[in-house]
């Protein structure tokens, strides 16, 4: 209650006006949000145009170009006379970093996590295998010097997380493979700094962890393409359900 004399405060503004970016960006993100959440269920449509307007406070324009945007990732159709329809999660595009944000902050068995890290094993397992036929002696150098490196480091899991992930990105741009490489990077970058995805980075797990990046180093060193892709299924699949059994949801990655 406002004291006698005293001026009444403005009222906070939402979370989505607080955004640093432009109003369209803001809304989208916003938008994306609550589709994300179901607060606009599959198969019913977002508010009209003129009640979006005043909800935010915005004009036509900016509405419209949130709605193009939307389109664009997959959340939304245009229907004629049935308005702008939210459509079904199928439809979105997950690689989409706004969508993959989103779906993960609000997924609470993890499954959609799951989902992630089966996709990243397939595909680094299979750089892995190409990396150990193709790879030079400047890149093998490179990864026993990253597993040494992290080896220093195993009681600073900062400093051991960036060696760990220049260790993968130098098998995947070895490989060659741009896409596969450009996908597991999209990815990665919604969780890469998460807690329920990186879990307990306590020394033993660093240690632990390093274990099987040296061998995938070993293997890709002798040449073992076989040898190289199992040596990553298994640190990727080990290394998951570690982090997933801390989350408190022990499961198994059997696809």
């Amino acid at each position: 209650m406002t004291a006698p004399g005293q001026r009444p405060s403005a009222p906070e503004a939402p979370s989505w006006a607080r955004r640093p970016m432009n109003l369209t960006g803001a809304i989208t993100t916003e938008l994306v949000g609550r589709i994300v959440r179901g607060e606009h269920a599959p198969g019913t449509s977002l508010p009209p145009e003129p009640a979006l307007c005043e909800s935010f406070s915005v004009s036509r324009t900016v509405i419209r170009e949130a709605m193009k945007v939307l389109q664009e990732k997959g959340l939304v159709q245009v229907r004629q006379g049935a308005g702008t329809m939210v459509t079904p999660p199928s439809m979105w595009n997950m690689l989409d970093e706004l969508v993959l944000g989103a779906v993960v902050a609000e997924d609470e068995t993890l499954g959609v996590l799951d989902d992630l890290v089966v996709t990243r094993r397939l595909l680094e397992s299979d750089m892995a295998q190409v990396a150990a036929r193709t790879a030079d002696a400047e890149t093998v150098a490179a990864l026993r010097d990253l597993v040494d490196r992290m080896e220093q480091v195993l009681h600073d899991p900062v400093a051991y997380r960036e060696y760990d992930h220049a260790f993968h990105d130098t098998i995947m741009r070895a490989s060659g493979n741009r896409i596969a490489r450009g996908v597991v990077r999209a990815l990665e970058s919604q969780v890469f700094h998460t807690a329920r995805y990186t879990g307990r980075t306590d020394r033993d797990l660093c240690a632990a962890s390093n274990r099987g990046h040296r061998l995938i180093c070993e293997r890709i060193a002798a040449g073992d393409a076989a040898g190289a892709a199992e040596a990553m299924f298994t640190h990727i699949t080990e290394a998951w359900l570690v982090r997933r059994s801390d989350a408190g949801e022990p499961g198994r990655l059997d696809r």
